[in-house]
């Protein structure tokens, strides 16, 4: 009698593996959108993929192609105009050198080395139309051409390059006559690299977009059915890709149709994406946030450590305070505070706490920098947004609150005076 409970109890555990294999697929997929075969989930996402497909097809309209080295989300963020999306470190001039080290792969051999990489793209670079908008580049500066090489590194972790041999750090010091790096070039990352609908290469000159808006736009949007459902399908989207892709959901954020849907379907919406996800819903009166415990499905933790975070995580309670008071006839009278405020109050923060900070943070004029990195922190986790130079607290903020330090020494260290401590 007991084959067939043992049997049962074996099906329930690989059915249970199953569900915890593919909330892991989803995971990572959410997080690394690109994945080689150097990704150890990539198993899992080949062994998932059907229900892979469909899941992110049904609940956020994305894309997911698979194939035997790798696999590409296209997530298409719901909000192009969020400002505080994009790679660490990249302003516009360096995103025009990512896209034209691009082009020099796309049209080279399966090998490259950093310095004919640099050559061509100097080709590219003195396009007369670059130049008209006010860009120009050169390898002659060390700085430029440390701009190649962190480019280079966002590739290689893109695994669009594979390093074979070499050092960038030469090719910088040396201006590449002594120095140079081979790469193995990833065509199929390289192609997967866009998560646009229709390329811009794609655009007759005449019928091209004119400004940036109306470009992102056009790479994007997609064909959506003019019917009751294909509308509230597009509206599910819209939500589901904010919830997934965005720290938090604010329903004042949203156009009237949109958060007329979102009010009405957020409930059932946070339950079948936190069950596919592993994460945890959190509704307010204000909106919605996927909570993830663990940390791991996002580029910007808080509380984290290092001196960064820890100011960070000051700024906000401070911030936090000032919204909680936004209901007394205090706030009234308080006035707006700009960057400038939030350096100052992290210099007397300093006084306190600038021990345990490391030493550059402790310089004079330290705060500013300190400010201004745990203000694009904020931003970039919603908890914040900025109107021209004045900050405004944004209402999930308040979840953060600053305890008591507790300061654990370390356990002092006896050296013996011999090389072999008697017992």
């Amino acid at each position: 009698m007991k084959a067939p409970a043992d049997a049962q109890s074996i099906r329930h555990q690989q059915q249970r593996h199953e569900r915890e294999e593919l909330t892991s697929a989803i995971r990572a997929l959410l997080m690394t959108p690109l994945m080689s075969a150097a990704h150890e989930e990539l198993g899992a996402v080949r062994r998932h993929a059907d229900a892979l497909r469909s899941w992110f097809a049904r609940e956020a309209g994305w894309v997911l192609h698979i194939e035997r080295d790798g696999a590409r989300l296209y997530k298409r963020p719901a909000d192009l105009a969020d400002a505080t999306r994009g790679l660490p470190g990249y302003d516009r001039r360096r995103y025009v050198l990512l896209c034209l080290a691009c082009a020099v792969l796309e049209r080279s051999d399966p090998q490259i080395t950093l310095r004919l990489l640099g050559e061509r793209l100097l080709q590219l670079a003195a396009d007369p139309a670059l130049a008209l908008q006010g860009f120009s580049f050169t390898l002659s500066a060390q700085h430029e051409r440390r701009e190649l090489v962190a480019v280079c590194r966002t590739l290689l972790e893109l695994g669009v390059l594979r390093r074979v041999a070499g050092d960038e750090e030469g090719f910088v010091r040396s201006s590449g006559d002594d120095a140079d790096a081979l790469y193995d070039v990833q065509r199929r990352a390289l192609a997967g690299i866009l998560a646009a609908v229709r390329g811009p290469s794609t655009f007759a000159p005449e019928d091209a977009p004119a400004t940036l808006d109306e470009r992102l736009h056009a790479m994007v949007d997609e064909h959506l059915s003019d019917s009751d459902e294909g509308r509230r399908a597009a509206l599910r989207h819209q939500i589901s890709r904010r919830l997934l892709d965005d720290p938090v959901v604010y329903a004042d954020a949203l156009d009237s149709d949109a958060r007329a849907y979102f009010l009405n379907q957020r409930g059932a919406l946070a339950a079948r994406l936190c069950e596919a996800t592993g994460t945890t819903p959190e509704q307010r009166a204000e909106g919605l946030a996927l909570v993830d415990d663990g940390g791991a499905l996002t580029d910007v933790a808080i509380p984290a450590e290092g001196t960064d975070a820890h100011a960070t995580l000051l700024v906000a309670e401070y911030l936090a305070k000032r919204y909680r008071s936004r209901q007394t006839s205090v706030e009234a009278q308080l006035p707006a505070l700009g960057e400038d405020d939030i350096a100052s109050f992290l210099l007397d923060a300093r006084d306190r706490y600038g021990r345990y900070w490391r030493r550059s943070a402790r310089e004079p004029g330290a705060e500013r920098e300190l400010a201004a990195i745990a203000l694009t922190r904020l931003e970039q986790l919603q908890l914040i947004a900025r109107d021209g130079g004045t900050l405004r607290p944004l209402p999930a903020l308040t979840r953060f609150a600053l305890g008591d330090a507790e300061i654990q020494r370390a356990a002092p260290t006896h050296l013996s005076s011999t090389l072999f401590d008697p017992r």
